[in-house]
């Protein structure tokens, strides 16, 4: 009877697709990205911009279909067998930029900084070049997340308190 030898670290999912595949290589997705966010210059600055924050000047559906050309890469690094974790990341990344990129004005200014397909671009990549290595720096980056919008969530309801406790102190008195 053969026995298997123990594997002492957890094995590397295979890609889910091909790697190699035409639309999903390294060079059309690096372009891609770079179209996106920042393929444009604004003249004697070095403020970089993309097609994202052109097309998310248009009200209500710009940054919808910004955020839908976005999901490319993230079909691309599903694809390459990217790690669940560093996916929701992406995903993240991509609805941040698409809820805050909806605000007027605010939103348009969000998209040329935050460039969300840049660093999901770089998000696949890393994984590409080290597999596994970096998904702690996904979670602590969710983690930090949760935790500013549970800050956020409980502001409100922590200001209502004192201005009930403060209004019954005063009625009170």
């Amino acid at each position: 009877m053969e026995t298997l030898p123990l594997r002492s670290q957890p094995e590397i999912l295979p890609p889910r697709g091909g790697r190699g595949s035409r639309p999903f290589s390294d060079e059309n997705l690096d372009l891609l990205s770079h179209v996106l966010d920042d393929w444009l210059r604004i003249p004697g600055t070095s403020v970089r911009f993309g097609l994202d924050a052109i097309v998310g000047l248009v009200p209500g559906i710009g940054d919808v279909l910004a955020g839908l050309a976005s999901c490319i890469l993230l079909l691309a690094a599903w694809f390459r067998g990217v790690p669940y974790i560093t996916l929701i990341r992406m995903t993240v990344n991509i609805g941040i930029g698409v809820v805050v990129g909806s605000i007027p004005l605010f939103g348009d200014m969000f998209d040329v900084v935050w460039k969300a397909n840049r660093r999901n671009y770089k998000l696949l990549t890393r994984h590409m070049e080290q597999p596994r290595r970096h998904t702690w720096k996904d979670w602590g980056f969710l983690l930090m997340l949760a935790a500013v919008m549970l800050t956020l969530l409980a502001l409100p309801l922590i200001v209502l308190a004192w201005l009930i406790l403060l209004l019954l102190h005063h009625h009170a008195g």
